[in-house]
Formats: structure tokens, C-alpha cells, sequence
């Protein structure tokens, strides 16, 4: 066997791993995919800035509910499957907005959402402030009195034993034991995940093998564009608030739902301002995660509102996809709004497409989702998209097309810049990467790189997907070197 036939099969094999990494290196099938269903769900509850995101954060290991000294930070709830780890046991962990007596703004719409999940939940954590008792406090308990059976009474930032003797205070309310705790300091959190296990009936949890893992789907956009209002078409029913105020959504807000017998993960990013107008910390979190979210999303749907057109703004939340690899669709969104022109699309389209150059090859579908119209062709094109970006080529056939390529279009051939193609290799799917080794990687001009791009898409199928490619020195020419 020659040297370049052994390196190519090598070469495929490693990409065949990082493509399929349920495959182990002998070829057998790893564990599948698995979904644990039937988990219970548990609410952390209570006034604002006793603690609830820091508790939530505690519990599962991470940080993914924003902190802040701030009072109502949190609006929409925050749900995430959660492995206590004293117990082992898994939970499904809501972190919720503060209850108000006094509100304002959104307040409303954040307490009902709140008390829609403590009357699902199997257990509510009612989590007060150790050094104090408030009104709101105070109407809380008499408002979760009904749910007493499945309450747990947290009493938080009890960061010492010295401060263990106010916790008596709270014992009026009648809830039962209390816990006392410091979720920023890890006192007792061991105490809590046992009492959390022993009210729990964990009997109707299992796990399900599923054929695939959901598609994720991130919803992204500048402020306003109904990135909101598409996630609860979506899923069917009011999960994110949806306000004419901008930068409603702060935390990352996901939820799951079934398309034509697919499982989805959808997940709603905070808007993506210019980073001059960002002057709050709050706001700078938000969008921090929501730059971050490209990377663990399969498709981006990236909402651009068809009122105002294209933007800047817009221009760089595509950039943070494609510099990830991930497939986009650009959702034309409110375009109910729009004036009902023999060829409005086509025009828009076109424009778009010009002033996104490079891009050229993502698609494009107008959407309300007010309306609920357009929504089958965007899912259509997000499955298609997904297929694609997952899509394993072989090393043989990826060669023999190069050859082509080559054979069609030879390399420049001046002396300052010749180079020859000797082999590629798919190093990665989701984002698709190939590697081109090349006698002289630094002499390949950006036209040429171009063009191996669009010959990969056109010949193997991959439109609408970005193509990353690599060079690498050939060995023969490291060797000679």
C-alpha cells in the first residue's frame, strides 16, 4: 500500500470520528442518544434578590441563570434538566421571575408566568432572605398556603452558624422544616438535594432511546424582531414574554417541541445591539450568551425585520454563525406588514443577497409568526439545512472530484504563487471542514479558496451550508523542507 493511499485512509478514518463520535475507533456503536422523560419538575420560588439564580446556578453546576444585585433580573423562567449530585437523582429545575406586590412594565406578565409553573410543579422551593421578612414575603406565603403539601420552606443566605438563630424567624408561616442555606457559599446544599430527593416520587422516570438527538435551533436578531414571539409559535403556546419593550429576553429561554415526528430544542437569544448602545451589565451578559449559543445550536435562524431591512447589526450576528460553522436561515419576520407587490420577495431577496456578498448562499423565507404563516417552509428549510450540515462525504469521492476540479480549473501557474493540490480530506461535520494539503498552502490565493468552497457545495450537495477549508503542508513538500 503507498504512502498517500495509507495517509488518506488514516485521514478518513479520524474524520469519520469526529463526524460520528458515537463510533469508537473499532468501528462499534457507542452508547445511543438517551432522553430522560417523565422528569419531575421543581420551581424555585420568591420575592426578588433572595437568591433564586444563584440557588439554580448552585444546583446544576454552571452558570446559566444571570446573577446580579439588581432586583429582577430573571423574566422568563429558565428551565434545565438537573443532576442533583448527592442523590444522583435527576430533576427538571425552573428558576422563576421575583413576585411583586407593586408592579410596573412587564412584572405582570413575569409573575404570571411564575405562577403558572408553581401549579405544575411537583415541588416549589419558597426561597426567603434569612436577615429579613417583607410584605411580599409575607403575601407569598399566604398565596402558596394551597400548596403546602409540595412546598419547601429555603431560607437563604444564611452564610454562617452565626446567622442560623434569625432562621427561627421564618417558622410562623407553618410550611413545615425548614433548610437553611447559602447557595453563593455551598452551605447545606448537600441537606437541600436530600430533602429536594425525599419529597420526589422518581418512579415514572426513564429513559428513552431515541433514533436521533433533537435539532437546535437558535433564534437570533437584534431587539424587536419577534425572535419571542417565533419561539412560542413554535411550540404552541405563550412560553417567552413578548413585549414591545426592547430587550425583554435576558436569559437563554429553551423549550422542545414536535415537527412532523421530529424532536426540536428551540432556544430564544437575548437581542444583539451595536456594542456602543450595550451599557448595562445585565444587557452585556445577555448577549455575551447569546453569541455563545451559535456554537452549541445546528441551525441558526437569524430573524432580520422586513419593515426596517437590513442592518449592520445584522451583518455581524451572521458573522458569529458562519465564523462557527453553523447553517443559517434568514427569516424575513413581520412580513404580514409588508405591502402586498407582485415580486416584494424576489426584490428583497435579491437585495439581501447583495449586501450580504458571501452569504449568498443561505436561504431565505418570509415568516409571521404573529400570523403563523410561513412557518412549515422554515422548518422545511431548517431540516434540509441540518442534512446537509451533518452529511459525510468519502475521502475517495472527495479526491476524484478534486481531480476534476483541478483537471477543470488548474491552480494559477506563475511562478510567485504556483502550488499543487495533492489530497482532502471532511475533517468535521456540523461545522462541515475540509483540509487541502497542498505543496505551498501560503501561495493559495482567497479566489482559488473560493472556488474549492463553491465546487464542494455544488458537487456533494451542501447549499446553503458554510464550508470551512483548511490548508496544510503536503508531507512530501515538509519532508523536502
Amino acid at each position: 500500500m503507498s504512502k498517500k493511499k495509507r495517509a488518506l485512509e488514516s485521514l478518513d478514518t479520524d474524520s469519520r470520528q469526529k463526524a460520528f463520535p458515537s463510533q469508537s475507533k473499532d468501528g462499534k456503536e457507542s452508547s445511543p442518544n438517551i432522553r430522560y422523560e417523565n422528569l419531575p419538575l421543581v420551581v424555585l420560588a420568591g420575592r426578588p434578590n433572595v437568591g433564586k439564580s444563584t440557588l439554580f446556578n448552585r444546583l446544576l453546576g454552571k452558570r446559566k441563570a444571570i446573577t446580579d444585585a439588581q432586583p429582577g433580573v430573571t423574566r422568563d423562567p429558565i428551565e434545565e434538566e438537573c443532576e442533583l449530585l448527592r442523590t444522583r437523582e435527576k430533576i427538571c429545575l425552573v428558576d422563576t421571575g421575583g413576585f411583586k406586590l407593586e408592579r410596573e412594565g412587564l412584572d405582570e406578565l413575569v409573575v404570571a408566568r411564575a405562577l403558572a409553573y408553581i401549579q405544575r410543579a411537583d415541588l416549589v422551593i419558597f426561597i426567603i432572605d434569612v436577615t429579613q421578612i417583607t410584605p411580599e414575603d409575607e403575601e407569598f406565603a399566604v398565596f402558596l398556603r394551597p400548596y403546602a403539601k409540595k412546598l419547601l420552606l429555603v431560607v437563604n443566605k444564611a452564610d454562617s452558624p452565626e446567622r442560623d438563630a434569625l432562621v427561627w424567624e421564618h417558622a410562623r408561616w407553618g410550611f413545615g422544616p425548614m433548610l437553611f442555606i447559602s447557595a453563593e457559599h455551598n452551605r447545606n446544599i448537600d441537606k437541600l438535594e436530600e430533602a429536594i430527593t425525599a419529597r420526589l416520587d422518581f418512579s415514572s422516570v426513564r429513559q428513552a432511546e431515541v433514533e436521533a438527538a433533537d435539532i437546535r435551533i437558535a433564534i437570533m436578531g437584534k431587539p424587536n424582531t419577534g425572535k419571542s414571539t417565533l419561539l412560542n409559535a413554535l411550540v404552541g403556546y405563550e412560553r417567552s414574554i413578548v413585549s414591545p419593550e426592547p430587550g425583554t429576553t435576558r436569559d437563554i429561554v429553551k423549550d422542545h417541541f414536535q415537527y412532523e415526528g421530529r424532536g426540536f430544542e428551540v432556544l430564544d437569544t437575548a437581542g444583539i445591539r451595536r456594542k456602543k448602545k450595550v451599557t448595562d451589565n445585565i444587557e452585556y451578559y445577555s448577549v455575551t450568551r447569546s453569541i455563545r449559543i451559535v456554537s452549541h445550536a445546528d441551525v441558526v435562524v437569524l430573524l432580520i425585520d422586513a419593515e426596517e431591512g437590513l442592518s449592520d447589526q445584522d451583518k455581524k450576528i451572521a458573522a458569529f454563525a458562519v465564523e462557527a460553522g453553523r447553517p443559517v436561515v434568514f427569516a424575513l419576520s413581520k412580513w404580514d406588514k409588508m405591502p402586498n407587490m407582485k415580486n416584494a420577495f424576489e426584490a428583497t431577496r435579491d437585495r439581501l443577497r447583495f449586501f450580504f456578498g458571501q452569504m449568498a448562499y443561505a436561504p431565505i423565507v418570509p415568516i409571521s409568526a404573529k400570523e403563523r404563516k410561513g412557518l412549515d417552509k422554515l422548518m422545511s428549510v431548517v431540516i434540509s439545512l441540518y442534512a446537509k450540515a451533518n452529511k459525510v462525504i468519502e475521502t475517495s469521492h472527495l479526491n476524484q472530484a478534486v481531480a476534476e476540479w483541478v483537471k477543470e480549473t488548474p491552480p494559477p501557474a506563475s511562478p510567485s504563487n504556483r502550488f499543487k493540490l495533492r489530497y482532502a480530506v471532511q475533517s468535521s461535520v456540523n461545522p462541515q471542514r475540509f483540509i487541502f494539503f497542498v505543496t505551498r498552502p501560503e501561495a493559495v490565493p482567497e479566489s482559488y479558496k473560493s472556488f474549492l468552497k463553491n465546487k464542494i457545495r455544488l458537487d456533494f450537495g451542501l447549499d446553503g451550508v458554510p464550508i470551512q477549508l483548511e490548508l496544510r503542508a503536503s508531507r512530501r513538500n515538509r519532508q523536502r523542507s
